[in-house]
């Protein structure tokens, strides 16, 4: 990954060089601190900073030679938001890349996440997905959620959905999080954690 490295007599010091170099607001970049030197009379702090582009430019990077080392060629579309960042493989093998119930492309995920923490020392919000994946299944998880929801607010018996990862649930607790009927909770053991959709207690 590119990075760049100041210096200054604080922190601080160092911080403002390197806004000035790189032309970028403070909250826009990643800043690891390397080491602090201190002399008799003078104290000396080294940062390495990374921009978003340069974040951008090695996940983009690594996705791709990823894709060439499993023998599949594929084309990455980056699309950015003020909060996230997503990345869209498309290649012509995406059931490959996708695996049993997206198992790969969580695989994939967390790798490069790992990856990118390791480089920065923080988290990078992104979004991995393959042809559109996590899109449609997200359609799915939703008009399930409220299928359900709707069938456990007419009968008050609570409903438990299959085992999901933490993706999946988080997705199903924010859908029905402001339902008038029904409440979500998570139940069991990862790696078979569960929704289980209950009917609110009436007032």
């Amino acid at each position: 990954m590119k990075k760049s490295k100041y210096t200054g007599k604080t922190r601080e010091d160092a911080i403002n060089q390197a806004t000035i170099a790189l032309q970028e607001l403070e909250k826009d970049l990643y800043i690891k601190e390397l080491e602090t030197k201190s002399g008799l009379f003078s104290k000396k702090v080294e940062i390495e900073v990374a921009t978003k582009e340069d974040v951008i430019d090695f996940i983009k990077s690594y996705l791709k030679e990823l894709v060439q080392n499993m023998n599949l060629t594929a084309n990455i579309e980056v699309k950015k938001r003020e909060d996230t960042v997503t990345f869209t493989i498309l290649s012509e093998n995406n059931a490959i890349l996708i695996g049993k119930n997206g198992k790969t492309l969580e695989a994939i995920t967390t790798l490069i996440k790992q990856i990118v923490h390791k480089e920065i020392g923080t988290y990078f919000n992104m979004t991995i997905d393959i042809g559109e994946y996590k899109v449609q299944q997200q359609r799915r998880l939703e008009s399930l959620a409220k299928r359900v929801a709707r069938e456990v607010g007419k009968s008050k018996i609570e409903a438990k959905l299959d085992p999901m990862n933490s993706y999946e649930r988080r997705l199903i607790h924010t859908v029905l999080a402001d339902h008038p009927k029904v409440i979500t909770e998570s139940e069991g053991e990862e790696p078979n954690r569960y929704i289980v959709i209950k009917p609110k207690e009436e007032e």
